[in-house]
């Protein structure tokens, strides 16, 4: 990745639609602060990550709204990879450079189902440090099929 891949990246995890902003896409990333800050409100996302960092995950349990929260995952990976792509260097094939963003997205909403019954060494870490978590094996698989099917095209051509 490059210096402009990184730095939309990094823009779109602080918040979805400032990456596509600094790609001056300016409609597609007010739709993505809209949708981001619906969902959120939604969900009422932001009063259990307090109540999260504050150590009170029965209470951020009780306040969340997982309907909405199940939309979260995909709509925040999917404005990150939507601003990483389009500043891609030519270099990387970019035609795979979706895979470590869907999958963290699909392992953070399983994260997200299972956040109110799993435990970690006895700790329930609920619905925002579960998925939180689960953001970690999403990308390595994503990386390693990337890199599987990268070998294998390499192969045939």
């Amino acid at each position: 990745m490059n210096k402009e891949m990184f730095e939309r990246l990094f823009w779109s995890i602080a918040f979805p639609g400032f990456g596509q902003l600094l790609n001056r896409q300016y409609l597609k990333g007010i739709l993505f602060i809209f949708l981001e800050l619906f969902v959120n409100i939604q969900a009422n996302f932001n009063i259990a990550i307090i109540s999260s960092f504050l150590g009170d995950i029965h209470t951020s349990i009780e306040q969340i709204d997982f309907q909405w929260l199940m939309f979260y995952p995909c709509l925040y990976f999917f404005s990150m990879w939507d601003a990483v792509k389009d500043v891609s260097d030519g270099k990387e094939d970019s035609s795979l450079l979706f895979l470590p963003f869907v999958f963290a997205a699909y392992f953070v909403t399983v994260g997200v189902i299972l956040s109110t019954k799993v435990k970690i060494f006895g700790v329930l870490l609920g619905p925002i440090f579960l998925p939180m978590l689960f953001v970690i094996p999403g990308v390595v698989t994503g990386l390693v099929i990337k890199k599987i099917l990268t070998f294998r095209s390499k192969q045939k051509g």
